[in-house]
This record gives structure tokens, C-alpha cells and sequence, in this order.
């Protein structure tokens, strides 16, 4: 067992989530310990803050649209971008996609999506390095909440409009403050139960969004506040 997967285990707890009940996913019971701990492992290995050990609203709902939607994943090569804990891909995949992949950075998120795939008995094909700028080989590339930090959204967002050439790319997003405020097609619009410690409030609007190439930059509402 890695140190990574040993840490996993150690500070999650496996959870089935109220909005995605079909996926058990390896979760942080509490968050102010798994955070402290995890910032001491990140001090000495310069890795991310825990994103992975929670499922977050905007994820949540691409899983959701993913199960009650089949046909549209069915049979494609799908990307998790910046995929956590896998929550995702895991859907993709009860949803036979042809090939799932999940591209995480973070070692520990890696290790959250592979013990995760294995719990819920998926195939999903982990990517632990940065895919942006990669040729697109995939037909659909799905973000769940992708949009919260300037520097991250910069990063990925050429690139994402670039794989809109070849492949469709969806956003999901509770209203984050670094979502484009245009070039989005609204899909879908779900109310996901969360929780006060992680989002002061206990339910988020996440809207499914289609992006568009630059030719194609349709006019979409501003954000309600959820």
C-alpha cells in the first residue's frame, strides 16, 4: 500500500452521497481534521489542499445528469478533467462509455480515484499529471466545478475551448466566481444538497453547461445566486 492510499484510508470513511446515492465513494467524515492533516503532508510534499475527500456540488450534478441521461455518454471516450475523487468518471463508467479517463494532479486525489473506482467496481484509466495542452483524443470532457480560483481558470479555459473542435466539453458549475459569462449552452440545472461547513448554506443550484467554440459564443443569463 502506498503512503498515499494509507493516508486515504486513514482519513475517509467509504459514503454514499444523498444526490448520487448509486456511487460509494471514500469521503472525509470531518473536515477540520482531514484539512489539518492534510496540510502537513502537503507541507512536506508539496501537494494540494484535500478537494478530492468531498463531492461538490457542481460534480455532483454531472454525475447525476450522467446516470439519468445514458444515451449521452454511451459508447464515447470520456475525460474526468480535474476529476477529484473520481465521482464523475465513476458514473461514465456504470454508464458504459466506451474508455473513461480521470486526469488529477494531486497524488492523493490519484489514489482517491483508483480506490474508488474499485469500490464501485469501474473502469476508469487514472492520468496523475496536468492533460492541458494535450491532443484531444476524447469525444466528451466533463468539469465539475472547475471555475473557483483566476489562476486555474486561465490555465484550463483555452484549452478547453479548444477541444471544442473536437469533442463536446461540459462545465458544471454552482455559480462559481470565475465562470465565463459567455460561450455557455445551459444543459441542466440541479439543486444539490451540501453542507454548511463546505458551502454556508445547505442546498447549491449547479447549472450543466455545454461550451462553446470562440466562433459560437451564445449570450446566457448571469448566474442567479443560488
Amino acid at each position: 500500500m502506498s503512503e498515499a492510499e494509507a493516508f486515504l484510508r486513514a482519513n475517509t470513511l467509504p459514503a454514499r452521497l444523498r444526490f448520487v446515492p448509486e456511487i460509494v465513494l471514500h469521503l472525509a467524515a470531518e473536515i477540520t481534521p482531514i484539512w489539518q492533516a492534510t496540510e502537513e503532508w502537503l507541507r512536506e510534499r508539496n501537494v494540494e489542499p484535500p478537494f478530492w475527500a468531498f463531492a461538490w456540488p457542481g460534480g455532483q450534478a454531472l454525475a447525476r445528469h450522467v446516470l439519468d441521461h445514458p444515451q449521452t455518454v454511451a459508447g464515447r471516450r470520456v475525460l474526468d478533467f480535474a476529476a477529484g475523487g473520481g465521482l464523475v468518471a465513476i458514473a461514465c463508467a456504470r454508464t458504459r462509455a466506451a474508455h473513461v479517463e480521470a486526469a488529477e494532479i494531486d497524488p492523493l486525489a490519484a489514489a482517491a480515484i483508483r480506490a474508488n473506482a474499485a469500490l464501485n467496481d469501474a473502469s476508469v484509466e487514472v492520468l496523475d499529471y496536468d492533460v492541458v495542452g494535450s491532443a484531444c483524443r476524447w469525444d466528451l470532457i466533463l468539469c465539475g466545478d472547475v471555475c473557483y480560483e483566476a489562476p486555474m481558470t486561465r490555465h484550463i479555459l483555452p484549452w478547453l475551448r479548444r477541444m471544442t473542435e473536437e469533442a463536446e466539453v461540459w462545465l458544471a458549475d454552482p455559480g462559481r466566481a470565475y465562470l465565463p459569462q459567455q460561450g455557455l449552452t445551459e444543459l441542466a440545472r440541479y439543486r444539490v444538497p451540501t453542507t454548511l461547513e463546505l458551502e454556508d448554506r445547505t442546498e447549491r443550484e449547479a447549472t450543466v453547461f455545454r461550451l462553446e467554440p470562440d466562433r459560437v459564443r451564445p449570450a446566457r443569463d448571469t448566474p442567479r445566486t443560488p
